[in-house]
């Protein structure tokens, strides 16, 4: 069933002597859940797991909109990456005239990293032991002699986001400005 669909109850009004029954009509009115978002059938959520878990495993309970509470676990040996989907099959919504019928709920993962200075240079090396190698291909002295060494930053990308539209829309204004301005000539002799 989708927002605005209409129901029809056909000649179950209220009856009257000597009139035509009229029909029931309901409007469905979708509404906004905090943890839940429909996609016709379908169900999507959120759920933040920390590096642990994403590695290692991980499970939880969901309390789902009929309130049963679901027991969501990761397969054995399963690892989740940053913004994975999962989905269980039957959990999301009925179907429109087939009500044993149901959608899908997919499970959007998002993944908490450890903070900035939170490890120490011990459990790097320990980390490095037990992780797949590093993919950076190892340069020579020589090669790094010829580099030129850079520093990354932290950045919030909305913010540069809206610098940048703030930024085209002055070069706009201001070129708008200068056509606006009468153009000098050359004086005919």
């Amino acid at each position: 069933m989708q927002h605005g669909q209409k129901i029809v109850f056909q000649g179950e009004a209220d009856e009257a002597p000597d009139t035509v029954t009229g029909d029931i009509v309901f409007v469905l009115q979708l509404k906004d859940h905090p943890k839940f978002k429909r996609k016709y059938d379908d169900l999507y959520i959120e759920h933040t797991i920390s590096l642990t878990e994403a590695l290692c495993g991980f499970q939880f309970v969901l309390t789902h909109l009929d309130g049963r509470q679901l027991l969501i676990k990761s397969n054995p040996g399963e690892v989740i990456k940053p913004g994975q989907h999962k989905a269980i099959n039957d959990e999301g919504m009925p179907q429109h005239g087939r009500p044993f019928m149901k959608g899908r709920l997919f499970v959007e993962f998002n993944v908490e990293f450890p903070e900035p200075g939170a490890l120490n240079p011990g459990q790097c090396r320990s980390l490095e032991k037990i992780l797949p190698p590093k993919q950076g291909s190892q340069l020579s002295d020589m090669e790094l002699d010829q580099c030129e060494e850079t520093t990354l930053h932290d950045v919030n990308i909305e913010e540069e986001m809206r610098r940048r539209q703030q930024q085209k829309r002055q070069e706009a204004y201001d070129e708008d400005e200068d056509d606006a301005r009468p153009r000098v000539q050359c004086a005919q002799q």
